[in-house]
């Protein structure tokens, strides 16, 4: 019994670890396009901020799960949490890097087709990077 309340408490506090990454996650992709993302979603229905959204989402439970998973049991929950929570921001840096990257190579800036709302493919790009990059740095985890 004490093992199921072990267990069930450690799913809760990276449940919280996968929940803080995520809200940084959106607070970032937040930060680097213009308008703010709840407007944009909620009020105007803008499918190029949800894809966007949508997509940083999924990388950072993608790496979120990587790294639990990668996590040794044996180095306790406490360190487990830890790394969790730093491999979910350094994938969170590398996704915000691979966006800006993308945005300055490209001849339009992807961040203000994020706002437009005419759906546009470049928001397609920056959505696909965002889960490349994120399994690249799942993949380095295990």
């Amino acid at each position: 019994m004490n093992e199921i309340l072990f267990n069930s408490l450690a799913a809760l506090a990276y449940g919280g670890v996968g929940i803080a990454v995520l809200v940084v996650g959106y607070l970032l992709t937040d930060l680097l396009t213009p308008g703010k993302l709840h407007q944009l979603i909620w009020e105007e229905r803008n499918r190029n901020a949800v894809l966007l959204v949508s997509a940083n989402t999924l990388g950072s439970a993608v790496v979120v799960t990587s790294a639990i998973l990668s996590s040794d049991s044996e180095i306790g929950l406490g360190a487990g949490l830890l790394s969790t929570a730093v491999y979910g921001l350094i994938g969170l840096a590398v996704m915000a890097l691979s966006f800006l990257l993308i945005d300055a190579i490209t001849p339009a800036k992807i961040a203000r087709m994020i706002s437009d709302s005419e759906p546009h493919p470049a928001t397609w790009v920056s959505a696909s990077a965002h889960i490349a990059i994120a399994v690249v740095v799942a993949a380095a985890l295990t």
